[in-house]
């Protein structure tokens, strides 16, 4: 029998739980005026230059327009032809590094599992366990906008527990093996600082941004450490680099943002935008 899919965990809390609302929920993050401010181009070039992004995972309301600006980079390309989601263990569920084998629900339908990938990422030190995925929502609040933007998505769940630079490296290889010669969009889910000024949030966060720009995963884990910044997906942003290290890829940043552009408030969760496309490729300007 196949495997029963993980039923949404935040739905009504994070995003909508009617699949209608939600549709027009994630809408309005792309015409928001911190979004793109237009919906996805109908159209798609033939070719695919975007091979990693780095997107917040907050509720729609907060972090949904920023997140936008990677999701119409996705749109206006060639469809990848899997998804790997690279997630934040906010609960302390996974033993370190942990896949979902299952497809996920969200309330726009189910999100299929690619297994061929899920069977390449099943190495040490990465394991098969649905139970740190249970409350998890750093992965959940990216389907909405998967599912709008990528035909007929399938995608690869990978809870990554923070921990020392040499874990996360060795976590980092198995992706890298997994990934190579497969037609893969990587992305990293992660919120920057937390409760700080929004100047104390742009002051930190571009420090941290400065490292992902460089594409330095050791960079980032020092700089994040040295500063104390409050980013909670160091981990799986690390796995991401450390995995794309030699590439011939470009960063950019689409947006930076925080919860306060969305309601008045004195202290603000910082929230950015990265893609890592090949060499040369035009990104859009920041904004």
């Amino acid at each position: 029998m196949p495997p029963t899919p993980r039923p949404p965990a935040v739905a009504g809390q994070f995003y909508e739980a009617d699949g209608a609302r939600l549709a027009r929920q994630v809408e309005g993050c792309f015409l928001d005026p911190r979004g793109p401010g237009e919906l996805p181009a109908r159209h798609r070039s033939p070719a695919r230059t975007l091979e990693a992004g780095i997107v917040p995972h907050a509720g729609l309301e907060y972090s949904g327009p920023v997140a936008a600006h990677l999701y119409a980079r996705v749109a206006r390309e060639r469809a990848p032809a899997s998804v790997l989601v690279l997630g934040v263990d906010h609960h302390g569920l996974s033993r370190g590094a942990s896949l979902s084998a299952r497809p996920w629900l969200t309330p726009l339908g189910p999100v299929p599992v690619d297994l061929d990938l899920v069977r390449a990422l099943d190495r040490p030190p990465i394991e098969i366990d649905e139970e740190a995925h249970a409350q998890e929502h750093s992965i959940e609040v990216q389907l909405p906008f998967l599912d709008y933007v990528v035909p007929h998505p399938r995608f690869v769940a990978l809870e990554v527990r923070f921990g020392p630079l040499e874990f996360l490296e060795k976590v980092a290889a198995v992706v890298r093996a997994a990934i190579e010669g497969r037609d893969v969009l990587v992305l990293a889910s992660t919120d920057l600082s937390h409760y700080v000024s929004p100047s104390t949030a742009d002051r930190l966060d571009h420090l941290a941004l400065d490292a992902i720009l460089a594409r330095d995963a050791r960079r980032l884990y020092e700089t994040v450490d040295e500063h104390d910044i409050s980013m909670c997906g160091i981990a799986p942003t690390t796995v991401l680099l450390a995995a794309t290290r030699g590439r011939a890829l470009d960063a950019s940043l689409l947006r930076w943002g925080h919860s306060g552009e969305a309601r008045p408030m004195r202290e603000v969760v910082g929230y950015a935008a990265v893609a890592l496309e090949t060499a040369g490729a035009n990104s859009p300007a920041v904004k």
